[in-house]
């Protein structure tokens, strides 16, 4: 990316109530933490489906990342179409969610689809994001380790 242009980064996992939120505060936090705030017009997240709207994310994820001194303040939404217009970076958590996005994705889509565990140098992480809701606080916690690591190695190799 040239660097007198802002990016725009969208994180998404099923629902946008654990992974997807979690991974929009850990990169904004990263972000804010290497002074590079005024590289990025926007960083949000959504969901493939539309079962949480409006909801806060799950209490989980907000405890983990709070844990990290991380803020978290994000509402659930759901991707559409026109999103892939808005953002240069669309970043999913797991396979499903890719073949959900790439399923919607317009063909004059501008954005870089991609999962977020492509940005997992020298395989330290699982490279997919796996869904913590049905499991116990340790998921949420490997998940916060896996965003934070794929935060950094995208803003390394990305800017």
């Amino acid at each position: 990316m040239t660097q007198d242009r802002k990016i725009s980064v969208a994180f998404v996992c099923l629902g946008n109530i654990c992974r997807s939120p979690m991974a929009e505060a850990v990169f904004r936090h990263t972000v804010k933490q290497k002074g590079l705030s005024d590289r990025f017009e926007r960083i949000t997240s959504f969901g493939t489906a539309g079962y949480h709207i409006g909801e806060e994310p799950d209490s989980r994820s907000v405890s983990t990342c709070r844990k990290h001194k991380v803020p978290v303040d994000h509402l659930a939404q759901q991707i559409k179409p026109k999103h892939f217009k808005e953002f240069d970076y669309i970043i999913c958590m797991d396979d499903s969610n890719f073949s959900n996005l790439k399923r919607i994705e317009p063909e004059d889509s501008k954005s870089q689809v991609s999962l977020f565990g492509e940005w997992n140098t020298n395989n330290k992480y699982n490279r997919i994001v796996d869904d913590p809701y049905y499991g116990g606080i340790d998921g949420f916690e490997y998940n916060f380790e896996q965003v934070t690591y794929f935060s950094e190695q995208f803003l390394a190799q990305e800017l």
